[in-house]
């Protein structure tokens, strides 16, 4: 008996030590991999970075370019107080500002292009959008798709809209491409269609001079842009209407049009970066992203991702979640900045793209009160706890909760908020 429960003992020591090894050989392979995903992307962020300061195309490109320049701009500044004096000083600051110059007006120039591929980017997907059939979808999960006259009309244009923009074809082909358009356009008379026969006519009459394409450019320009005049014109287009953003009858505008305290331009509340402790509307977005570029020079697209990534998170809940869906990126910046210091609560890391904020307790809706701001990996551990209050000591929960009452009294001060803050403290006496 003996014998046999020794070698019974170490029979199941040895599957033990087994399966303990193949489990840590799982778990290095496990480390191993994450380690490489994290390098990897990492290194596709420096690159999409990168990618972005050389090419910049968005809103957001132009935010990291300016604050890059800011930033080379201030250690310039300061080396030069640092190492001159006087004379010297004075000339090496005006050698900076000619070339901080220099770099505006090529950051301005970059601008400008991006502009011109975005607006034609716009203008395609506005004109796709208009063209779609529509979409219906059945009661067995089957999507169906119909034309109508309307939509087959929106298509139709498209299709004129794009062999009119496209350069570089023949010269046969944009002569039956401009009469095409001509006769589209000449079953409406107006002063808009005259003027784009004319000027068809002046191009077909130039072509057939063998004019040089370059002298060309600004006339097609011309027509291309009262091409689309005509196709955003309802009376022409008719699905066009269901997708302007300015409605037919101005009546409607006048209760949803604001005076921009900058420009002084009539604009409607759309166009007002407006944070919710905002009493009114100030200024709009062009005239806040101006002011940003040219004095501040700061980058909100880190809490914009942020904010993005919370608003997905909250609509997955399914539970009605508001708060977050009134907070702009300006009260997310200061959650971020002024209450958590810009790094995780847990392991301190400071790098605002690894970084997500999410419920604190994932029975109750997110609110600034009742978050954490923890790098990705560390918020999916914690959104696994039951109860947050068993799982981490009692001085880190003091700490957190120290946060939410700060949190709490800054956003006390707006009103939109005081209803949510009755409901959580009505909750938290319920509990």
């Amino acid at each position: 008996v003996i014998v046999l429960q020794r070698y019974f003992r170490h029979w199941h020591a040895t599957n033990i030590v087994q399966k303990l090894r193949e489990q840590k050989k799982l778990r290095l392979e496990w480390e191993a991999q994450e380690e490489l995903r994290r390098k990897k992307e990492k290194e596709e962020k420096l690159r999409r970075e990168h990618e972005r300061r050389l090419n910049p195309k968005t809103k957001g490109d132009f935010e990291l370019l300016y604050h890059a320049l800011e930033l080379w701009r201030q250690e310039e500044t300061e080396q030069i107080n640092r190492t001159l004096t006087g004379a010297e000083r004075k000339a090496a600051l005006c050698g900076l500002l000619e070339q901080e110059a220099q770099l505006i007006a090529s950051i301005g120039r970059h601008k400008l292009n991006a502009d011109e591929e975005n607006r034609q980017k716009v203008i395609l997907h506005f004109l796709n959008k208009c063209a779609q059939p529509k979409r219906w979808k059945a009661y067995d999960g089957k999507i169906t798709e119909m034309d109508t006259q309307f939509t087959l009309r929106a298509r139709e244009l498209l299709e004129i809209y794009r062999s009119i923009s496209m350069s570089d074809i023949p010269q046969d082909e944009r002569i039956d491409v401009l009469l095409t358009l001509k006769r589209t356009v000449k079953e409406h008379e107006c002063k808009l269609t005259q003027e784009i026969m004319e000027l068809i006519d002046r191009e077909i009459d130039l072509m057939s001079r063998e004019v040089k394409e370059c002298n060309l450019e600004g006339l097609r320009k011309r027509i291309c842009t009262l091409f689309l005049q005509f196709i955003k014109i309802p009376k022409f287009n008719p699905e066009v209407a269901k997708i302007l953003k300015v409605p037919p009858d101005p009546l409607k505008l006048y209760k949803n049009v604001n005076c921009c305290q900058s420009c002084k331009n009539y604009l409607p509340s759309t166009a007002f970066p407006i944070p919710a402790n905002a009493h009114t509307t100030g200024r709009c977005r062009l005239c806040c992203q101006l002011d940003n570029e040219s004095r501040r020079r700061e980058t909100f697209l880190k809490c914009k991702l942020i904010l993005e990534n919370l608003r997905k998170s909250e609509a997955d809940y399914q539970d009605d979640a508001k708060i977050v869906f009134l907070l702009q990126h300006q009260d997310l910046q200061y959650l971020i900045e002024k209450i958590w210091g810009c790094q995780s609560a847990l392991s301190a890391c400071s790098d605002l793209y690894d970084l997500v904020m999410v419920r604190w307790d994932k029975q109750h809706e997110w609110s600034p009160w009742n978050t954490i701001l923890l790098t990705k990996d560390e918020a999916d551990a914690h959104l696994k706890l039951c109860d947050p209050q068993k799982a981490y000591e009692t001085a880190f929960i003091h700490r957190i909760k120290h946060k939410h009452i700060w949190a709490k009294n800054y956003f006390a001060q707006i009103q939109a908020m005081t209803s949510f803050l009755q409901r959580s403290e009505n909750q938290t006496n319920g509990n």
